[in-house]
């Protein structure tokens, strides 16, 4: 089981006196913590990595629609017309 460290916490002084540095340690992965009075307030991370772009087809030959896909049963569609017992 993989452990993770806490993030390193720095007040809000500190942060402003150092932001560079602390972005860039975040750009790298940390997860870097800003509080005021000793209080949690902000939370400064990397940007998640984008994404694989979606490539239409993947799934194709693998899932069937039936012919009566989109029929409705006639007591639900009467309900959804206020049409109940």
């Amino acid at each position: 089981m993989a452990t993770t460290e806490p993030a390193t916490q720095f007040n809000i002084h500190e942060a402003k006196t150092q932001l560079s540095r602390l972005v860039e340690r975040a750009a790298a992965g940390e997860e870097i913590i800003i509080s005021k009075a000793g209080r949690p307030v902000a939370r400064l991370g990397p940007i998640p990595t984008a994404v694989t772009p979606r490539k239409p087809g993947h799934w194709r030959g693998k899932v069937r629609i039936h012919d009566d896909f989109d029929e409705l049963p006639a007591e639900i569609a009467a309900a959804f017309r206020g049409q109940g017992p």
